[in-house]
C-alpha cells in the first residue's frame, strides 16, 4: 500500500467520523470567541492584556489547545477504543506507513486550526480594541501561534500511540496542558524545569516581549517545542512497532 492510500484512508476515516472534525473546529471557535469576548470586556481597562499584546490576542488559545490536544488524541485513540486498529493494520500492515499517515494528517490538520486561530483571534482584537501588527515581534507572534497549533496535536497523538489508551491519555493530556504546566510555572523550584515543556515553551515564542526568568529566547522556544514533537512523534511510532493491536 502506498502511503496516499495510508493518508487517504485517514482522511476518510476524519471525514465521517463527526468528533474528529467537530474537535478541531471547536478550537477555532473557541479561541477566536473567547479573545473577542475578553478583548470586548477587558482589553480598554486591563493593564494586564497591554503590557504584551499576545496575552488578549492569544487569551483564547489557553482555551481552545485544549481541543486541540483532544484532536490529537482521537486522531489514534479512538482507534484503540474501539478495537478498529485491528482492522486499519489489515488495511495498511506497513506500520509505518499507516502512522504516517495519520502525522501527516494531524499536521495539516493542526496548520489549518492554527491558521484559521490566528486569523480570527487577530480579527477579533481589531474589531473590538485594535491592532498594531507594526510592532517587534508581531510577526514572529503570528508565525508561532500558527506552528503552535500542529506541532501540539503531533505531541498529543504520539503520546496516545504511546500509552495505546483513549481513556488514560484524555485523562492525562487534557488537564496537563489546561491546567498542570501553568500551575508548576508558579512554583519555586519547579517554575524553571517547567518553562521546557512543550506548550510553556510554544505559548513563549508567541508573547511580544521578553522574560528575563525564561532561560532561553522566543524562537529557541518554538525549537523546544519542536524537539518535543519529534520525540513523540519518534517514540509512538517505536510503541506501535513494538506491540499488538
Amino acid at each position: 500500500m502506498s502511503a496516499a492510500f495510508a493518508l487517504r484512508a485517514e482522511w476518510v476515516k476524519f471525514t465521517t467520523l463527526r468528533s474528529q472534525w467537530i474537535t478541531p473546529l471547536l478550537a477555532v471557535l473557541l479561541t477566536t470567541g473567547i479573545t473577542a469576548a475578553v478583548q470586548a470586556a477587558y482589553g480598554r481597562v486591563d493593564t494586564s492584556l497591554e503590557d504584551d499584546p499576545a496575552v488578549g490576542i492569544y487569551y483564547g488559545l489557553l482555551f481552545g489547545h485544549v481541543a486541540v490536544v483532544c484532536s490529537g488524541i482521537l486522531l489514534i485513540g479512538q482507534e484503540y477504543a474501539s478495537g478498529t486498529v485491528r482492522a486499519s493494520l489489515a488495511a495498511v500492515p506497513r506500520r509505518g506507513r499507516f502512522y504516517a499517515g495519520k502525522l501527516l494528517l494531524g499536521t495539516g490538520v493542526g496548520l489549518v486550526v492554527g491558521l484559521l486561530s490566528v486569523a480570527g483571534a487577530h480579527l477579533a482584537t481589531s474589531a473590538t480594541v485594535g491592532l498594531d501588527l507594526g510592532q517587534p515581534g508581531a510577526v514572529r507572534s503570528i508565525v508561532a501561534g500558527v506552528l503552535y497549533h500542529p506541532l501540539l496535536l503531533v505531541i498529543c497523538l504520539g503520546a496516545t500511540a504511546m500509552l495505546r489508551n483513549l481513556t488514560a491519555a484524555m485523562g492525562l493530556l487534557t488537564p496537563a496542558v489546561f491546567l498542570g504546566t501553568t500551575f508548576l510555572t508558579a512554583v519555586p523550584g519547579v517554575r524553571e524545569a517547567a518553562y521546557f515543556l512543550p506548550d510553556r515553551a510554544g505559548l513563549y515564542a508567541m508573547s511580544y516581549r521578553a522574560d528575563p526568568a525564561v532561560p532561553y529566547g522566543h524562537w529557541t522556544g518554538l525549537l523546544v517545542m519542536a524537539l518535543w514533537a519529534a520525540a513523540a512523534a519518534w517514540g509512538g511510532l517505536v510503541s506501535l512497532r513494538r506491540h499488538d493491536a
